[in-house]
């Protein structure tokens, strides 16, 4: 990002932001750049490098609705203004208000210690060719392979008719680790994935653990026999525990669903309690202590500064997240959640970094009183709608008499949200980020990071009612 650059596309941005006969029109201009290493056994699939840019409108119009456009070239910025004002004119529909927020001017250059732009493509070759050996020489049972490495760097320049001008650099790499064992017909899958943000290629050197956990938690589900169906207290690792806030609670907090669906404003009401005061939980796009959470900026892309909101305190809500829409129909104060895929889209009210905040209870003394119980790990899929999920763990052990025992495969946990959440027992002191996710929702695919203690939930329902 050079400042002639940021200069050029600011008068651009501005002319197209004087001219618009819109009362509220606000501009996105994305770069992106990155590269793509792909092997798949011991074949390289895939190694290439991609460059993009292009651009966002939005307009409100006077009693209206949004309209919107998107461009690549830069010489049609004020037509497409126009285009996205005759759209928003043609939406009938109630007012949009928006919430108040005060304009900023910010520039955000990313702070990389080994940047990945000036690492050469084989480089980054030759180590997702040496992650992908590992795991085929770790076990003999591993016949199949994919080691992936991805990274982007989108310099993001927005500007809003309220006089807000934003120019922010966004660092990503992607690295995943997927081993499959075979034993006859039986296939079993382990994977590992690391995602970072605001942090430079450093991140990917010296996880070699990775290859080989991933190989031998796809060999370990081999000897992993099938657990019996019933009714178990359930410890969730940090990992899991992330998933399942982040799906089952996470998105029943975010405002469009809730402005939008009176089921969910009845459940999601202010003041109800959903667990124990043991429970707290959270959403965060600030810089956390390891500074590479993949939902962190400055802003969003609306331009509103990023913060931590409480969602849950001491069991009861106390918050959810908004875009200025969702804030201004709501009467409640923006979060900095509205956040877009790319230049394509429209900014949705999306989670950042969510999770469940430490509590006191040791991992042994969390377990110590379990006669009969499940220890379930990483999550493998799973669906949620409104009250009611249903999550695959990638593996998991029988907690017997106190201690972990056996390893167990086919463990999915279901349930009613808001019943699991009073059966949380225990929280643990043991807080761990899993910084490797995205999620998707209408169309749009997101970074997000998840983060938990190891929790103990009674009376969870495992592979079939009891």
């Amino acid at each position: 990002m050079s400042q002639d650059t940021a200069g050029n596309y600011r008068d651009r941005i501005a002319r197209a932001l004087q001219a618009s006969p819109a009362p509220y029109t606000e501009i996105r201009i994305e770069e992106t750049s990155g590269t793509r290493v792909v092997f798949r056994g011991e074949r390289l699939e895939a190694a290439r490098a991609v460059l993009d840019r292009g651009g966002f409108v939005r307009c409100l119009a006077p009693g209206g609705g949004w309209g919107t456009a998107t461009f690549n070239d830069l010489d049609q910025l004020e037509r497409k203004v126009a285009e996205a004002f005759a759209c928003a004119r043609a939406i009938p529909g109630e007012a949009v208000t928006l919430a108040e927020v005060a304009p900023v001017e910010s520039i955000s250059r990313a702070q990389l210690g080994e940047d990945f732009r000036q690492v050469p493509l084989r480089e980054k070759v030759d180590l997702v060719r040496g992650l992908n050996a590992i795991m085929l020489e770790t076990d003999p049972s591993v016949k199949s392979t994919r080691a992936i490495y991805q990274d982007r760097m989108q310099t993001v320049y927005y500007g809003n008719s309220q006089g807000t001008w934003i120019v922010e650099e966004r660092p990503l790499i992607d690295l995943y680790a997927i081993a499959e064992a075979v034993r006859g017909d039986d296939v079993q899958m382990g994977s590992e994935a690391r995602t970072s943000a605001n942090r430079g290629f450093e991140v990917c050197r010296g996880q070699e653990a990775m290859a080989r956990t991933a190989a031998q938690r796809a060999r370990e589900q081999l000897d992993a026999k099938p657990v019996k169906g019933g009714c178990y207290p359930v410890v969730i690792n940090p990992s899991l525990a992330g998933v399942f806030v982040h799906e089952a609670f996470g998105h029943l907090s975010e405002a469009d669903f809730v402005a939008e669906n009176a089921d969910a404003q009845a459940a999601m009401r202010m003041g109800r309690r959903f667990g124990r005061p043991i429970l707290n939980i959270a959403d965060s796009g600030v810089a956390d202590p390891e500074g590479d959470l993949p939902g962190t900026h400055a802003f969003d892309d609306e331009g509103v500064p990023m913060k931590r909101t409480q969602l849950v305190h001491d069991g009861v809500l106390v918050g959810r997240l908004h875009s200025r829409e969702t804030a201004g129909r709501l009467k409640e104060e923006p979060t900095g959640n509205a956040r877009a895929q790319d230049y394509n889209h429209s900014p949705l009210v999306r989670m950042r970094n969510t999770f469940i905040e430490a509590g006191e209870t040791s991992f042994d003394d969390m377990i110590s009183d379990i006669e009969l119980g499940v220890y379930a790990l990483k999550s493998r899929g799973g669906q949620t709608c409104l009250g009611t999920f249903s999550f695959s763990s990638a593996y998991a052990y029988m907690i017997r008499k106190g201690k972990i025992a056996e390893p167990v495969r086919d463990v999915v946990l279901a349930g009613n949200l808001f019943e699991t959440l009073q059966n949380v027992s225990a929280v643990g002191d043991d807080f761990a980020w899993d910084n490797a996710g995205r999620c998707g929702k209408e169309g749009q695919s997101m970074p997000v990071g998840m983060g938990s203690p190891h929790v103990r939930i009674e009376n969870v329902v495992i592979g079939g009612e009891a």
